[in-house]
């Protein structure tokens, strides 16, 4: 028996299926792609973070969803904190001229002599990173910027890793949402 030529009803008959099998894959990959992705969240790794100021102004949220942290385990509680304080200030006080933070986000907490509590008022703050650089280019980098998940709205493409010139945003899973600087430098 010879191979009979398909007639023009089995030849669509057989495209349309594949083409309903095709879209049934996409579907389903789209749907997984999604379900991962919910699983999944924006972060800022510390150690390639360079401050630039994105974070502050391309977040699709006003304020923005990136807010300073202190990480307390490598702090210093120095009288003189570099992310609080601006290098070649006239004195130790905190008048307006002498801070790095443009909406006075941060507050210092006398402990004892010489050491000092720093704290972020997280209401206050834009995620611009001044103090996240001055605390990094003179101090221990205990300050550092994070996206708080409570905020972030979880853009499918987030705006601010788009922008982000050092390419430190990326999707971290959700049960570890947070990349923190570690003594040394490691997390």
């Amino acid at each position: 028996m010879a191979d009979e030529p398909k007639s023009r009803r089995a030849v669509l008959a057989d495209g349309v299926r594949l083409l309903g099998l095709a879209a049934t894959s996409g579907v389903l990959g789209a749907l997984a792609a999604k379900s991962g992705a919910r699983n999944m969240v924006w972060q800022i790794d510390p150690d390639l973070c360079t401050q630039c100021g994105k974070c502050a102004t391309s977040c699709v949220l006003t304020p923005s969803a990136v807010k300073c942290v202190h990480s307390y385990a490598l702090c210093g509680y120095c009288q003189l904190c570099f992310g609080l304080f601006r290098d070649k200030r006239a004195g130790n006080d905190l008048h307006a001229e002498n801070l790095r933070c443009p909406t006075d986000a941060i507050r210092r907490r006398f402990v004892e002599d010489p050491y000092y509590e720093i704290t972020i008022e997280e209401a206050l703050c834009i995620g611009c990173g001044i103090c996240v650089k001055g605390c990094g280019l003179f101090g221990n980098r205990s300050l550092q910027l994070q996206i708080r998940h409570d905020r972030c709205i979880g853009c499918n493409e987030c705006s601010i890793a788009r922008d982000c010139p050092s390419n430190a945003i990326r999707r971290v899973p959700a049960s570890r949402p947070y990349l923190l600087r570690q003594r040394g430098g490691t997390r």
